[in-house]
């Protein structure tokens, strides 16, 4: 039965990641304030490889519309810049030599509830992660019934118990959501 307890334990533990994926997710959208995770998801191509944002500059927000990116590698501006200017963030960079500045503008009614469906679409992806690792988890205790490792009552309070976890991290993600749509609608 030890083996059995484990299992609930990972179950909650790879959904918890599904949780925390979603929350990063969230983190890369908009709402209107400076913040630097709004850069978490931009790889620059420098020396002939994609390399996180992050590792090649110190990113800061000085003000509340503006985020700064000082590169360690003054080499590196320009495909920073370039990097920034491809990605879906929505913001131009400006080049002063030295450092790139974004200037965030303030949203409108219609790019927030574009940013509204955008953290719907990835609190979805985070609640289909949840219901796959359910699937997982409920497929394998089936296994376990069918080759006589567990009885069929065992079973059954074990995939109660993984649907119980299921409500419970969907119920979560969607907390992530409310709050994330509370965030990007205030002005």
């Amino acid at each position: 039965m030890s083996e059995v307890l484990v299992k609930l334990a990972d179950v909650e533990n790879l959904m918890k990641k599904a949780l925390e994926s979603t929350g990063r997710s969230f983190n890369t959208i908009r709402t209107g304030r400076a913040n630097a995770s709004l850069l978490d998801r931009i790889t620059v191509e420098y020396y002939g490889s994609p390399t996180p944002l992050k590792s090649l500059a110190s990113i800061s927000t000085p003000d509340a519309s503006t985020i700064t990116i000082q590169p360690f590698d003054r080499n590196s501006l320009n495909n920073i810049e370039k990097a920034i200017s491809m990605s879906d963030v929505g913001l131009t960079p400006n080049n002063d030599g030295s450092v790139v500045r974004l200037n965030i503008p303030p949203l409108t009614e219609a790019r927030r509830q574009e940013f509204v469906k955008l953290a719907g679409k990835y609190a979805e992806e985070g609640r289909v992660s949840v219901r796959n690792v359910r699937r997982d988890a409920i497929d394998s205790v089936r296994k376990q019934e069918k080759s006589g490792d567990i009885s069929e009552d065992e079973s059954r309070d074990l995939q109660d118990q993984i649907q119980k976890l299921t409500d419970k991290y969907t119920a979560k993600v969607d907390e992530l959501l409310e709050a994330k749509e509370k965030d990007i609608m205030t002005v």
